[in-house]
């Protein structure tokens, strides 16, 4: 008994120390299982439509599809939706406002948009093989956004209405660095506890951070003149390009985790001219905002040092994507979502990763609100590939998560 009375001391004192609270039981609940596994069919036949329907980013007409069937969704478990413009995406943002008694606010979001183009679906339309399902955004993130309305719709019909209010945000263009839902969703998340991002997994694990993102950019004027009877009049601006790139390669930082890498390059467009113009591009990773400031600061001391002479140099960067900051709250959120994993006999790991996805606009390094946790969706990998697949052994489990996480995250 004195035990017992210990435990429950400590588990106090674990909740009052932080607002995310991770004390669990060691039992699965079989109810909520059996709900869980019961909609895995439903899921993947929802999954099959809305994989055969293309959905990049510059798509509208397959963008709408999907809005439109998600939007039904959220009206079926009970929400009440908003379509919102989000320019200059092609496709709308679908928002679901659910209203209960308690006393949290809780958000769940995902983008609905892919990296691939028209056709592609048509092409690779959904297939299953063994354990496994494929198709363009299969993982990513079309499993994500039905793994939140199945769980939605669970959570109804066991009655769960613990909390203040329940959001769901659905976007049409994170593969395109979400400039037309960044703002809504800083400004939905600012009115959270906790937000959950369903980005795909690649095995069982949670996310806990993840990278910002930026580019770089790299310009140079030269001067045109014919590459046969007076090249030497020219000034190359691809040659110029070429020094700085190689000036420029080292504008990471191992110790900070930064990665600056060229991966566009474009000059010139006729064989027999010298080029005026050339330009590249950089993708820059960091777990720092500093390091905007601090690569951006360095590049412009580097590109002073010219190979051809009489041209002009300029670099910026532009930050596209904030990160998502490993954080304490963030870290016993994972832990949550862990105790819940134990319950079925698995686990859970917590990830910092080194893509970047919306939870960077979600999370704010000044509050501590909201508590944001990524990596939420079903598990899944070769994302952005031909060979994309979703783990359809992991429905059930991750339906499961979501509702015992509401559950713990309204009390």
């Amino acid at each position: 008994m004195k035990k017992k009375w210990l435990v429950s001391v400590i588990t106090v004192m674990m909740c009052a120390a932080s607002s995310v609270c991770v004390a669990q039981t060691a039992n699965p609940d079989n109810a909520l299982l059996q709900l869980a596994q019961s909609h895995k069919d439903d899921l993947m036949k929802d999954l099959a439509t809305l994989v055969n329907f293309d959905s990049g980013t510059d798509d509208a007409k397959g963008l709408k599809q999907v809005e439109t069937m998600l939007a039904l969704r959220l009206k079926e478990v009970g929400a009440n939706v908003e379509i919102v413009a989000a320019p200059p995406a092609a496709g709308n943002m679908v928002i679901g406002k659910m209203q209960g008694i308690g006393a949290r606010n809780i958000m769940l979001m995902i983008h609905y948009d892919t990296v691939f183009g028209t056709g592609e679906a048509a092409k690779r339309p959904f297939r299953v093989e063994g354990n496994r399902a494929y198709g363009p955004g299969v993982a990513d993130a079309k499993g994500g956004a039905l793994l939140i309305v199945h769980a939605l719709d669970i959570a109804r019909e066991r009655g769960f209405r613990d909390y203040k209010t329940l959001t769901v945000l659905f976007n049409p263009d994170e593969e395109k660095s979400s400039l037309g839902s960044r703002d809504m969703i800083a400004k939905l998340a600012a009115e959270q506890d906790y937000v959950l991002v369903y980005e795909p997994p690649e095995s069982d694990v949670v996310t806990v951070a993840t990278n910002g993102i930026a580019y770089v950019h790299l310009d140079v004027k030269g001067k045109a003149s014919h590459a046969g009877s007076a090249p030497e009049a020219g000034r190359n601006a691809a040659v110029e390009l070429s020094n700085q790139i190689i000036q420029l390669k080292d504008l990471g930082s191992s110790a900070k985790g930064t990665t600056v890498n060229w991966t566009v390059v474009k000059s010139g467009d006729r064989v027999n001219i010298i080029p005026e113009k050339a330009s590249a591009t950089a993708d820059m990773r960091m777990s720092d905002l500093g390091e905007i400031g601090r690569v951006q600061s360095d590049a412009d001391a580097i590109i002073q040092k010219k190979l051809i002479p009489e041209t002009e140099v300029s670099v910026r960067v532009e930050n596209r994507r904030p990160p998502f900051s490993r954080n304490p709250d963030s870290d016993r959120l994972a832990a949550m979502a862990d105790g819940i994993y134990k319950e079925l006999g698995k686990s859970i790991k917590p990830l910092a990763m080194r893509y970047g996805t919306d939870a960077g606009f979600a999370y704010n390094p000044k509050s501590t609100k909201p508590v944001v946790l990524d990596g939420m969706g079903i598990v899944g990998d070769r994302i952005h590939s031909s060979d994309e697949w979703a783990d359809l052994d992991s429905v059930a489990p991750r339906l499961y998560l979501t509702v015992r996480m509401l559950e713990m995250m309204g009390k």
